[in-house]
């Protein structure tokens, strides 16, 4: 062992006597290495304290970020369920208008009759191309009737029926225009003289083309829901002169 010692004199001003201290240099050795150990346990601890404090500077912004994505999540988790019931309901209106019910076997003939019994206005004018036979193969449900306001404005007859069910012509004539239209959809445009139109919206397929002649209650479409539609239905529109009237008076209803 190095038993080298190391002598310290303290002289202090005034009357006080001289002190003196010896250490061992063994003793000082473990002192500072005491120190440097000390030394290096407060460097890692303030710059531990430093990483810690900028972590938790961050949990603020954090907190409100979970915050954030939690009111998200609930919005998401309302939009789902509304987005369920919509589509809830949308399947009722189908089943209620039969968009999905494949018809019964023989219970609609492949063709419908051309010709019905005449009404008693059909056989007062006697007129084959008076519009006044109901447009479609079965009875079907008026959603909407001819309404004359400016801001709502209806030229025809909105006519609920399942999906492909036979359009029919409501008198003669010949077909002024068929095709596709953004508001119609698919549609067909017959002139029946004496200024009488008559025009058959939303069909799925078309049978007949522009300048083709067609019979009182000849099948000339189907049924669906193209164009601006929300359900499978027919919009009938009579016409006479160019304006709209409403069919309800003219027509003979199933």
């Amino acid at each position: 062992m190095d038993e080298r010692r190391l002598t310290l004199i303290v002289v202090p001003h005034g009357d006080l006597e001289t002190r003196t201290y010896e250490i061992s240099y063994r003793k000082l050795k473990l002192l500072l290495i005491l120190a440097f150990v000390m030394l290096a346990a407060f460097i890692v601890m303030a710059s531990t304290w430093w990483y810690v404090g900028a972590q938790a500077a961050r949990v603020n912004g954090l907190v409100q970020e979970v915050r954030r994505l939690e009111e998200e999540r609930e919005k998401v988790a309302e939009l789902a369920r509304t987005l369920s019931e919509v589509e809830a309901q949308y399947e009722r209106v189908r089943q209620l208008l039969g968009a999905d019910a494949a018809p019964a076997r023989g219970m609609e003939p492949l063709l419908p009759p051309l010709r019905d019994e005449p009404s008693p206005r059909e056989e007062k004018d006697d007129i084959s191309a008076f519009p006044a036979a109901w447009p479609l193969a079965r009875p079907g449900y008026i959603t909407r009737e001819v309404t004359r306001e400016d801001d709502r404005a209806h030229p025809g007859l909105d006519i609920a029926v399942p999906h492909d069910t036979y359009i029919r012509a409501a008198g003669s004539g010949v077909v002024r225009a068929a095709g596709t239209d953004d508001v119609y959809g698919r549609y067909v445009l017959i002139d029946h003289g004496n200024g009488y139109e008559t025009m058959y919206g939303h069909a799925s397929r078309l049978f007949v083309a522009a300048g083709d002649p067609v019979e009182r209650n000849e099948v000339i479409a189907l049924s669906g829901s193209t164009g601006r539609s929300t359900a499978p239905h027919l919009h009938f529109e009579v016409r006479k002169d160019g304006s709209p009237i409403d069919p309800l008076p003219m027509i003979r209803k199933p």
